[in-house]
Parts: C-alpha cells; structure tokens; sequence
C-alpha cells in the first residue's frame, strides 16, 4: 500500500497563490507517475494536472494551464502543485493520486487509472 498525504490547502482570496504538497510512502515513489485531481461541490473528480514518474512529462488542463506548476521531488517522496492567481472556481477539495506506470515519460488521465489516493485538502478561493 502506498500512503499520500496531501497539506497546504485553506482559504485564500481571488489573485492569490496556494502551494500543496502531497508526501508519500510505503512504495518507491519514483516508480508512479502522479496527477492533482480536484472535486467541486456537484461535479465529478477532474483531473487538472500530471507528471511522470521522471518528472519530465507534464499535462495541464486548459482551466489551469499558465497558473498551476506540478513538479515532483523524487529525494523527499513528495509531489507538489504551485497554484497562482487563482480564482473563485479553483473552489474544491484537492486530491493527489499515484499510478503505477512502468513508463517513464506517461501519465494517466482518468480517476479509475490511479491507484492510490490521499484524502483530499480543501481549497476556497474567495472573491
């Protein structure tokens, strides 16, 4: 089993910037690529960011590309997600997930591809 525990959400207003990070343990780290997922009140579980388990190969989706960073530090076993200017409909519970890939340059975009999860952190962003 691998354990993630996601940290650094709260509430922040609109223009503002988050950093999450996502620690994770019980399995080599560096053997999962790993996406942010986040869930607004009412909407399914979306995927809005990914990177290999290289770190080279990164995705964005189009509401968060040019405002959010993924990267990965492989030594610490964390992955993080820098989210600047962010905006009132950023508002969800965040989840870090981990797919066991045995490529290093790919990364998955759907929920049921990943196979661990943390618990989610919530992020409001106030307007």
């Amino acid at each position: 089993q691998m354990q993630l525990v996601e940290s650094g959400g709260g509430l922040v207003q609109a223009g503002g910037s988050l950093r999450l990070s996502c620690a994770a343990s019980g399995r080599t780290f560096s053997n999962y690529a790993m996406g942010w997922f986040r869930r607004s009140p009412g909407k399914e579980r979306d995927l809005i960011t990914a990177i290999s388990k290289s770190g080279r190969s990164t995705y964005y989706a189009d509401s968060v590309k040019g405002r959010f960073t993924i990267s990965r530090d492989n030594a610490k076993n964390t992955v993080y997600l820098q989210m600047n200017s962010l905006k009132p409909e950023d508002t969800a519970v965040y989840y870090c997930a981990a797919d066991r890939t045995y490529s290093t340059s790919t990364y998955s975009y759907t929920p049921s591809e990943y196979d661990y999860w943390g618990q989610g952190t919530q992020v409001t962003v106030s307007s």
